[in-house]
């Protein structure tokens, strides 16, 4: 569990109280020594320096409540100010570990890293990391012409659950115009799911099962954004693409930016889907009765307004000490010790006598 020994206040407390209870009543699984994993994708909101400034203790607190149910938890939009990070970490205590790109150059790049966390009891570092370099294209003339590359360098690394291998790819896609279908947003897309694609088919690849994940700004599973992932060969779970993940006051308005895929082309260890959804955490921290608790926190940004445009600025302020986005999670078997062994016990093994060292 993460070290609660610095909390000073009892709202703290209860809010921690209650997420606990929230994320039982969600049914996000617990999480156990060898049967499955738990990985979850998350955009933190400006996760560093923003327009509201550094966070306070208490969302820190929150934010690794939350990030403690999982196994590995992918991170977007952490800023070059790594100060709520490592204090993020040191609050999750020291078995958590963390791998981080540098920041995207540019104004593109919008000063942002991508993220791994993960639990060392559970998963082990396995020594591949990377920032996707999109290759460049060949012509008919055989000419090599540089490929675009993505606004924010996808982050690729390797890790190992038990004998389990796997590969994730955390993305913050381009958001572009405010439009279900912005032509940009849809190549980065294509781009990254067919290049990842490709790399499973490499007999060298260092893991052939394949994750992607992170903030893929799609605003409807029906959209080409999402087919573009699913003709790529990866599997999108139901569940998921009927979920909506960015917050929204109206749930019909709500989009599936996020979303987790995934590849496994091993017949004999192939992925298997358990569970999978997203927490809602505003149903209990920063919740809406919780609006006058903060009215001092807020200060004369909040203070100076009518009734009605208190809260709506409350319902924007709370975003940005928790999150516009909602964390979304899977569950996957990773136990192919039955398999294996029917595999091995299917097998007929022959023992020559004249070269056996066999008594």
């Amino acid at each position: 569990m993460p070290y609660y020994s610095k909390i000073q206040d009892k709202r703290t407390a209860e809010g921690l109280l209650r997420l606990k209870q929230g994320l039982s009543e969600a049914k996000v699984p617990k999480r156990n020594v060898s049967d499955s994993i738990l990985l979850a994708t998350w955009n933190i909101r400006e996760f560093g320096d923003s327009k509201q400034g550094l966070r306070t203790d208490e969302p820190l607190y929150y934010i690794a409540e939350i990030i403690n149910a999982f196994d590995l938890v992918a991170v977007q939009e952490v800023r070059s100010n790594l100060k709520l990070l490592n204090k993020l970490m040191s609050i999750l205590g020291g078995w958590w570990k963390v791998v981080y790109t540098d920041v995207t150059l540019g104004m593109r790049g919008n000063d942002e890293r991508l993220t791994f966390l993960y639990d060392s009891r559970k998963i082990s570092f396995g020594g591949l990391a990377g920032e996707i370099v999109i290759p460049p294209k060949r012509t008919k003339e055989k000419v090599l012409t540089p490929a675009n590359q993505l606004a924010r360098t996808p982050y690729l690394a390797g890790f190992r659950s038990g004998w389990f291998k796997f590969t994730l790819c955390v993305n913050h896609i381009l958001y572009g115009k405010g439009i279900s279908v912005d032509p940009n947003r849809l190549e980065e897309i294509q781009v990254i799911a067919n290049t990842l694609a490709d790399m499973t088919k490499d007999k060298h690849a260092w893991a052939k099962n394949m994750i992607l994940l992170g903030d893929f700004n799609i605003f409807n599973p029906k959209d080409v954004t999402m087919k573009a992932i699913i003709d790529a060969g990866f599997i999108v779970p139901k569940k998921l693409q009927s979920v909506t993940s960015n917050i929204a006051d109206d749930p019909k308005k709500g989009k599936h930016y996020d979303q987790i895929a995934f590849i496994s082309p091993d017949q004999k260890d192939k992925l298997e889907l358990c569970e999978s959804g997203v927490f809602n955490f505003f149903k209990y921290v920063y919740r809406m009765e919780d609006e006058e608790e903060y009215a001092e926190a807020m200060g004369s940004k909040y203070s100076d307004k009518d009734i009605e445009e208190r809260t709506k600025h409350y319902k924007t302020w709370r975003t940005f000490q928790m999150s516009d986005h909602l964390p979304m999670w899977i569950e996957l078997g990773i136990d192919y010790s039955k398999s294996y062994l029917e595999r091995k016990a299917s097998t007929t093994i022959t023992v020559d006598p004249e070269t056996s060292t066999q008594p």
